[in-house]
């Protein structure tokens, strides 16, 4: 049963959705549906558990394809990706790096993010603090990107060519 903490915490540009929060001994946890488990309620991972929430109760993103804190290597260095959703084949489809509301997004995560892609080569890169969301499409054939307004719907975006 979890506790009542009402820890404070900052209002983000994301619709709110109510998380599972418990004390475990001194340490804050928020249940995180993905992962199946507690995690320390970290300012980013306050943006995590929303961001995702946002995806998968408002733009339609299965639960069942995403994953969160996936260990991938990288230029033989080990790394952890915030959130990656596959697509049906099991393929990453799109990066999701998050950072606390208050770190101001730069170049730097850009480049972080782009890193990881160099491995798992997924079709949307997505950068968020909570309050600014950033989203990249690539086109692989092209050799291009470009960023979009908006975060995509799934649901238009499965309907694209090369989509499974």
């Amino acid at each position: 049963m979890a506790e009542n903490l009402s820890p404070r915490l900052p209002e983000l540009n994301l619709p709110y959705t109510p998380m599972r929060i418990r004390n475990e001994k001194g340490i804050i946890k928020v249940f995180d549906t993905l992962r199946d488990k507690y995690v320390g309620l970290t300012p980013e991972e306050y943006v995590r558990q929303q961001f995702c929430a946002w995806l998968t109760s408002n733009l339609h993103y299965p639960a069942s394809l995403m994953a969160n804190e996936i260990g991938i290597e990288v230029n033989g260095t080990k790394k952890r990706c915030d959130t990656v959703v596959f697509d049906r084949d099991g393929h990453p489809f799109m990066i999701v790096e998050y950072k606390a509301p208050d770190v101001t997004i730069t170049q730097n995560v850009f480049d972080q993010i782009v890193r990881y892609n160099m491995t798992l080569r997924a079709r949307y890169l997505v950068v968020s603090n909570g309050l600014n969301h950033y989203c990249c499409g690539i086109d692989y054939k092209e050799g291009t990107y470009h960023f979009i307004p908006k975060i995509p719907d799934y649901r238009d975006i499965t309907l694209l060519p090369g989509s499974n």
